[in-house]
């Protein structure tokens, strides 16, 4: 694009910005002739990846604005109504972030206009309650603006289908291709009224749904600390405990409340380094059972235990070690169905699932793969996302999530066992099952393009001194997976291994995933498993990263 074209551009879509925000910033731009600057926003367009768009908030079309989501939002209009959708409802919620309250008005206002009906979730809420709010009340999609745990200058536009589950390809590629065909904002007529404006009767209706997941009579005597990561979970989640009689989690009150800024953490991921700073020291007041965080859109739930080995004395848990828990619960709770997870997930889930005679499937990563699975009881993914209840959310659920985890904690506090004696038990029954992450945030995208590129044109034969056994390029796809952009590796030797490397789809990362499976005899040979689980991961993450230049 020559410098006259991309002034062209950047001043069409100046003359057509309905914000006046967005309008300054890039008349200043062009003012200042930020070349670079324009080049980086007028490059392309936002597209839909794992969850649907996310990206910075900001002017241009490669930016998280009201000019992008009114298109994005005339585009699903177009799609719904080619489908035959015309009349049918569209219900969209909205997190705190910036800019998310309008986003959510402009995408109501498109859908009115466009002959569908519209209605909006009352205030900011989690995200899953917008995903129960689908079914419930028969829409034939939903949009919730979020961009989850993405940092604060980050905006998103996730979009789900009657089914209650995120688009999947075809979709996606369908909605992209009516976006597209919007030449100008002129074209896309927006309602100055018209939608409805719900009322709380749909969270009353999810909050009355939450203790489907708990066993009538159950122990809830686990006591918790909980932050809400300054978004929007306090509410829901402390609502939801008290119905369920849990004794009041003790709130870590600096992320208590919705805030945008998301003043006291540099990434509002309970992952991040940090991020769980203000819950431990919480913690360390009341000394309660176990810590829960969600993030800021509550679809997805950290926990943390007590540990005197650990820095401070509380040690987060891993999403699969989590995941594990859960499973084992549900299994001793009776669950029937598929127990899911995505290929990047521990495989330890598959070992309980065959163990306890209930199905079991891996699909591509993001829950709107894990959702679809048929005859789905129990699904979660690593990155901290837990679907306990699918016929109620077909989706990540951290309020939910939450609850069955207390309930877990309350069962075994009863029996004076704690979250790490189940564990341990897990590990003797099926062998340790290490995991960790090698994960490259970039800012330049092609450094991921060039490791994933290296690793195909030279992949590795060993890593940690394990042979790599097979090599899948899993852009061809699988016998039970479609393609997707990732490697996966599995290694052989004293230990059994698993390698997975994928750009994510959410931010700008190159994520590599790995686990290690150590036998254990008894309960005494743990803490040797888990220091050679330790030794070979490391060793994994070294050599992995040669491999791939990075």
């Amino acid at each position: 694009m020559t410098q006259d074209d991309l002034l062209t551009r950047a001043q069409a879509w100046l003359a057509e910005d309905p914000d006046s925000e967005t309008r300054e910033e890039l008349a200043r731009l062009i003012e200042a002739g930020a070349t670079d600057e324009l080049a980086a926003r007028f490059s392309g367009t936002l597209q839909f990846g794992t969850a649907g768009l996310r990206g910075e908030l900001g002017a241009g079309p490669m930016r998280m604005n009201r000019s992008v989501v009114i298109r994005a939002a005339a585009g699903l209009a177009a799609y719904l109504k080619a489908k035959g959708r015309t009349g049918g409802l569209v219900v969209v919620g909205y997190d705190a972030r910036y800019k998310s309250v309008d986003f959510a008005r402009d995408t109501a206002a498109v859908m009115t206009a466009a002959g569908l009906r519209a209605a909006l979730l009352p205030r900011p809420l989690p995200t899953p309650v917008l995903a129960y709010a689908i079914r419930h009340l028969g829409a034939v999609a939903g949009v919730e603006v979020t961009a989850s745990h993405n940092p604060p200058r980050d905006n998103g536009y996730k979009v789900y289908l009657g089914d209650g589950s995120q688009i999947v390809p075809p979709a996606d590629a369908e909605i992209a291709a009516e976006i597209d065909a919007i030449r100008s904002l002129n074209d896309v007529p927006r309602a100055s009224e018209g939608w409805e404006v719900l009322g709380d009767e749909v969270l009353e209706a999810y909050l009355e749904r939450t203790d489907a997941v708990l066993t009538p009579g159950s122990p809830r005597t686990a006591r918790t600390v909980y932050t809400a990561m300054h978004g929007v979970g306090k509410e829901v989640l402390t609502a939801a405990f008290g119905r369920a009689g849990f004794p009041p989690p003790a709130l870590v009150a600096e992320q208590a409340e919705p805030d945008p800024a998301f003043p006291t953490v540099a990434f509002p991921n309970p992952e991040e380094p940090g991020a769980m700073d203000l819950a431990f020291e919480a913690a360390r007041a009341v000394d309660p059972d176990l810590v829960i965080a969600n993030d800021p859109d509550a679809d997805r739930c950290a926990v943390a235990v007590p540990d005197a080995d650990a820095e401070g004395g509380w040690r987060m848990l891993r999403g699969d070690e989590v995941g594990a828990l859960l499973a084992a619960h549900l299994v001793h709770k009776g669950a029937t169905g598929v127990f899911a997870e995505s290929i990047v997930s521990s495989s330890l889930l598959g070992r309980i699932a065959e163990a306890a005679g209930v199905g079991y499937e891996e699909t591509l990563t993001g829950f709107k793969w894990i959702a679809r699975v048929d005859g789905l009881r129990y699904g979660y993914e690593e990155a901290l996302g837990y679907c306990v209840d699918p016929e109620g959310v077909r989706d990540k659920d951290g309020i939910t999530a939450a609850l069955l985890v207390t309930e877990l904690a309350s069962v075994l506090k009863e029996q004076g066992r704690t979250l790490t004696d189940l564990l341990d038990d897990l590990a003797v029954a099926h062998g340790l099952h290490a995991t960790d992450q090698l994960s490259v945030r970039v800012e330049d995208l092609s450094i991921i393009a060039n490791a994933m590129a290296t690793l195909r044109e030279r992949p590795p034969v060993r890593l940690a001194g394990l042979t790599v056994v097979s090599a899948e390029d899993l852009t061809k796809g699988t016998e039970s997976l479609p393609p997707t952009d990732g490697l996966r590796y599995h290694l052989e030797g004293d230990y059994k291994a698993r390698v997975i490397v994928r750009p994510s789809g959410t931010e700008p990362k190159l994520k590599c995933y790995l686990e290690v499976v150590v036998p254990v005899g008894d309960g005494s040979e743990l803490a040797t498993a888990r220091a050679t689980g330790a030794e070979v991961l490391a060793a994994i993450k070294r050599d992995l990263s040669e491999a791939a230049g990075l």
